[in-house]
């Protein structure tokens, strides 16, 4: 699933008119970026869920033949649900007992997804996302073994901890993610509803269920949430 319904302001003008999700690097949308990526790795059954501007994302679709891919389209249009309560509605379009991955339209990278899944299997978590030591605000906090233990924004000095432990290692989120589908009836069983993020479902989780983070520092990553994020983007993905 690629997250793409998200209202974009931080990437104005450009999204006074147009999702974010279609604004290009070097010739190419984000979204067709992200579809091909995924397509690297025998990814070809994609949802995307979409609200901001979401006939123009459905028309690039058709009008590409989804970029050679099979997409299904989670509309949002009602309402904005946020990365958790997107990847909740869009439960029935799910191969039910299969695991499967999400990202963001607007995050690019060049991460090994085979190297993830292998990780996450043999983690035997529930949830496995890809992190590296870049400098953030916002951090996830994890132990010694790469277990997700908490969270920190070092701007406003807020923590909230899943498991205490000392020496926590600050990782920053790449939003690649692995989930087993069994992650939508634990949402369930958790009174998720609505509007929420999977921040929020990972650190709510994380005392009880095995998530983890997977360190690939030194892959390029590059975060389109500003405009002028683009041409670092288009420096390094051709």
């Amino acid at each position: 699933m690629i997250f793409s319904a998200g209202l974009g302001t931080r990437f104005k003008p450009w999204t006074d008119k147009h999702p974010k999700a279609l604004a290009t690097v070097n010739g190419k949308p984000l979204l067709q970026r992200n579809i091909e990526y995924l397509q690297s790795f025998g990814m070809k059954d994609i949802i995307v869920n979409v609200h901001h501007f979401a006939n123009q994302i459905k028309e690039a679709i058709e009008k590409n033949s989804g970029w050679g891919s099979n997409i299904i389209i989670s509309d949002e249009r009602n309402e904005v649900l946020e990365t958790g309560g997107g990847l909740l509605k869009a439960k029935g379009l799910f191969t039910p007992g299969e695991k499967f991955i999400t990202c963001n339209v607007d995050i690019l990278t060049n991460l090994d997804i085979s190297k993830l899944i292998t990780f996450h299997k043999e983690s035997k978590a529930l949830i496995s996302f890809a992190v590296t030591n870049r400098k953030t605000s916002r951090y996830l906090l994890f132990d010694e073994n790469n277990r997700l233990c908490g969270w920190r924004n070092t701007k406003t000095g807020e923590e909230r901890i899943s498991i205490q432990k000392a020496n926590l290692i600050e990782k920053a989120y790449s939003c690649v993610v692995v989930f087993e589908y069994d992650i939508f009836e634990i949402m369930e069983e958790y009174n998720f509803s609505g509007k929420f993020s999977l921040i929020d479902v990972y650190l709510k989780l994380a005392a009880d269920h095995c998530i983890m983070g997977y360190d690939h520092s030194g892959d390029l990553l590059v975060d389109v949430g500003k405009p002028e994020s683009v041409a670092i983007a288009a420096s390094v993905f051709t």
